[in-house]
């Protein structure tokens, strides 16, 4: 068994309160865990209403497959116009 523990840092886009960040970050969290199967929780940056932090866990008998998971979870995330990645660490252990 394999696990892939990712943090991915977000730059939220037209968000002027904490209930527009939870909005976003609701939506694209349902999204990532359902379409891969992943635990993905908020990790920090909770009071700040344009960054938010992923703590994201992969767990595979293939590293190959924690590497596709995790470029395909980092597509999804760019394709949403209201965020961009200004951090992202990946790690397996």
């Amino acid at each position: 068994m394999l696990v892939a523990i990712c943090q991915i840092e977000l730059m939220i886009f037209d968000s002027h309160s904490l209930k527009d960040k939870r909005s976003v970050i609701k939506s694209l969290k349902d999204r990532i865990s359902q379409k891969f199967n992943i635990s993905i929780a908020e990790v920090a940056e909770h009071d700040n209403q344009r960054k938010c932090t992923f703590g994201i866990a992969i767990v595979s008998n293939e590293k190959r497959h924690l590497e596709k998971t995790y470029t395909n979870i980092l597509n999804l995330i760019g394709q949403n116009q209201r965020v961009e990645i200004i951090n992202q660490v990946f790690e397996l252990g």
